[in-house]
C-alpha cells in the first residue's frame, strides 16, 4: 500500500456544517492548519477495515501517522487528531527521542475521547441530523444497553450531556483517565475486574466499553515493571479537575496559548 501525505487543506471535511456553532471546532481545525499537520492517504482504493486496523495498531504521533481511507475526513476526526497533536506538544517524553509515556498517552486519549461526548452534547440541540450523531449515538446506546442501562436511562443520560456538555466532558475525561491508569499496572484478571467494579456507580460507567479501553491499554503496556507515574500528565490531570471549566483551561493553555512577550517587553535578566 503506497501512501500519500496530505495537509488538511488538501482534504474534504465531511459533516463540517453541523459543527459551525461549536467555536472550539474551528480553533482545533486552525491548529492543524497552522502547524502543517499531515494525514496519510492510500493511493488508489483501500478497504476501510484495513485502514482502521493499521491506524489503530501502528499509529504514531511522532510520524503524524493518522491514516485515513480517502481524501475525505469527518469533522469529528479533525478534532480528535487535533487534541492528540496538542497533547503531544504539551506532554513531552521524559527524554529526547523517546516515545511519550504511558500516562501521557492515556491522558491524551481521555481528552480526545471525552471531547467526542462534548460534541454529542453540543450537536443534539443544534444539529440533530448531523452524520456524527447518526453514527455515535447508536454506538453509545449499544454499549449502554450491554451494560444494563435501560432505554429511559440512556435518554436521561443524553439529556444530562446536552444540558451541560462541558461538565460531561470533564466527568468522562477524569473517568477514562482514572480507569486506565488504575488498570495499567494490573497483571491479574481478578484484580482488573475488582478495579472496574469500583467505577460502576459513575454516571458514565455504562459508556466505558464504547471507548474500547483494551486498545488503549494494549498500546501502552510493556513487558517488565509497570511504568512510573508521569508527573507532567498528573499535573495536567489535577489542573483539569480543579478548573472551573476544564475545556476553558485547555483552550487557554493548549489551543490558544498566550503569545510570548516581545524581547523589548520582557523583564531583563539580573
Amino acid at each position: 500500500m503506497k501512501l500519500r501525505s496530505l495537509t488538511l487543506d488538501e482534504l474534504t471535511i465531511d459533516d463540517e456544517r453541523s459543527f459551525r456553532h461549536v467555536a472550539l471546532y474551528d480553533d482545533l481545525k486552525q491548529v492543524l492548519r497552522r502547524d502543517g499537520y499531515r494525514f496519510r492517504v492510500p493511493e488508489g482504493e483501500a478497504s476501510w477495515d484495513r485502514v482502521v486496523f493499521l491506524n489503530l495498531t501502528f499509529w504514531s504521533q511522532s510520524e503524524q501517522g493518522d491514516l485515513i481511507a480517502s481524501e475525505h475526513v469527518a469533522a469529528d476526526v479533525v478534532t480528535h487528531v487535533a487534541w492528540h497533536h496538542l497533547a503531544h506538544r504539551a506532554l513531552p517524553a521524559a527524554s529526547a527521542g523517546a516515545p511519550p509515556g504511558a500516562e501521557a498517552l492515556l491522558l491524551a486519549e481521555s481528552i480526545a475521547s471525552a471531547f467526542d461526548l462534548y460534541l454529542v452534547g453540543r450537536l443534539l440541540g443544534h444539529a440533530p441530523n448531523a452524520e456524527f450523531l447518526a453514527t455515535q449515538v447508536p454506538a453509545m446506546a449499544e454499549a449502554a444497553e450491554a451494560s444494563g442501562l435501560s432505554d429511559a436511562g440512556f435518554e436521561a443520560l443524553l439529556e444530562s450531556v446536552s444540558a451541560d456538555p462541558e461538565r460531561a466532558f470533564e466527568d468522562l475525561r477524569a473517568l477514562l483517565f482514572d480507569v486506565t491508569t488504575a488498570l495499567l499496572p494490573c497483571d491479574r484478571l481478578s484484580r482488573a475486574a475488582e478495579i472496574l467494579s469500583g467505577f460502576d456507580a459513575h454516571r458514565f460507567a455504562p459508556l466505558l466499553h464504547h471507548y474500547e479501553l483494551s486498545n488503549w491499554l494494549l498500546s501502552t503496556r510493556a513487558p517488565g515493571s509497570p511504568p512510573a507515574p508521569d508527573p507532567v500528565a498528573r499535573a495536567v490531570d489535577a489542573a483539569l479537575r480543579s478548573a472551573a471549566v476544564s475545556l476553558e483551561w485547555l483552550e487557554q493553555r493548549w489551543v490558544r496559548p498566550p503569545a510570548p512577550l516581545p524581547v523589548s517587553a520582557e523583564t531583563p535578566s539580573a
